[in-house]
């Protein structure tokens, strides 16, 4: 396997995440993904569990995930089952309708994740809330958050003034978190979005479980609303096939608590992404087009954050560009 490693290394231009590189590498028995981490990548997630152990501990609950083939702790990769099919970012990226299977298949994945038993699962942080106890679930994620915007806060400073992000961001977020409804938890994959999805021969294949929680499954509803920006009809069928397919015990009080949460990863986003694209642009290896496709994507972030913090006028992309090229932050 470290020949497959080699050779991954070799051809390190496969589609990367923010944590992890993706290479597909050729074998004898055909196409295979080599997942290697991202040296040095800053974590602006809350992550709990190796990828690989989430995916071994799921593949006898949940039907459409990669097979893990391989794992090695030195160098540490993983190798996965490549799948042949269409990205859904690639055929109907944000502000494009999704094909029907996409919502029927997010319902379907959300509910065998509420199936897998947590014993099944690695063992929890010690510190982990109690089930049932979501305001301190909820303050898992603000946690992380909060981190990242004191780590980043001083180099960021000015950046972040003339944005309009305020000095204590997370503050409306953390004053709601006491109104969640107490629910059980239950496994949820925290990052279903266009880029994680696979559609081959009719279903969906979730790819990238390394945000993988044990926690609210109302939070995983939210975070995929989040990220996938669904025309409003296609947002309520995957609402209306939630609310029958799950429990009520894990779907009451979700009304409230889903603009709850939907706060906070506005807030999250406009912060990261800041952080990130700025990043991103800075490393001078985009296109005038990507970059541009960047700044618009946070124009939109900044601006749904900015309803959180009652903006009284949003940014625009012109205004938002100015500032984050990094000739003019200097």
């Amino acid at each position: 396997m470290n020949d497959l490693y080699n050779t991954a290394v070799q051809a390190r231009n496969g589609a990367s995440g923010f944590y992890n590189d993706n290479i597909r590498v050729e074998t004898a028995t055909g196409p295979v993904i080599v997942r290697i981490p991202i040296a040095g990548a800053d974590s602006m997630d809350l992550r709990i569990w190796p990828e690989q152990d989430v995916l071994a501990a799921i593949a006898p609950h949940v039907a459409h995930v990669p097979k893990l083939l391989h794992v090695s702790p030195e160098p540490p990769f993983q190798v996965h089952e490549f799948i042949a099919g269409d990205v859904l970012d690639d055929i109907a990226p944000r502000g494009s309708r999704v094909p029907p299977a996409v919502l029927r298949d997010v319902v379907k994945l959300f509910a065998q994740l509420a199936e897998v038993p947590l014993e099944r699962l690695p063992g929890l942080p010690p510190s982990w809330p109690a089930d049932a106890d979501t305001p301190a679930f909820a303050r898992q994620l603000s946690d992380v958050t909060e981190r990242v915007y004191d780590t980043f806060r001083q180099p960021y400073r000015s950046l972040f003034a003339a944005l309009g992000i305020p000095d204590d961001p997370l503050a409306p977020v953390l004053a709601r978190w006491s109104e969640l409804t107490p629910r059980p938890f239950v496994l949820v994959h925290a990052d279903v979005h266009r880029k994680n999805m696979i559609l081959r021969d009719g279903h969906v294949v979730f790819l990238d479980w390394e945000l993988a929680l044990w926690g609210d499954p109302v939070y995983e509803l939210a975070v995929h609303f989040h990220k996938m920006s669904y025309y409003d009809d296609e947002r309520q069928a995957v609402l209306d096939g939630w609310v029958s397919a799950m429990p009520p015990r894990y779907t009451q009080g979700w009304e409230r608590d889903l603009d709850i949460y939907l706060a906070h990863e506005r807030v999250k986003s406009a912060i990261v992404d800041t952080v990130r694209y700025t990043q991103l642009i800075a490393g001078k290896r985009l296109s005038p087009a990507e970059e541009h496709h960047l700044i618009g994507k946070l124009t939109g972030k900044l601006n749904a954050a900015g309803e959180v913090w009652h903006w009284t006028k949003p940014v625009s992309t012109v205004h938002v560009e100015a500032l984050i090229r990094p000739e003019e932050r200097i």
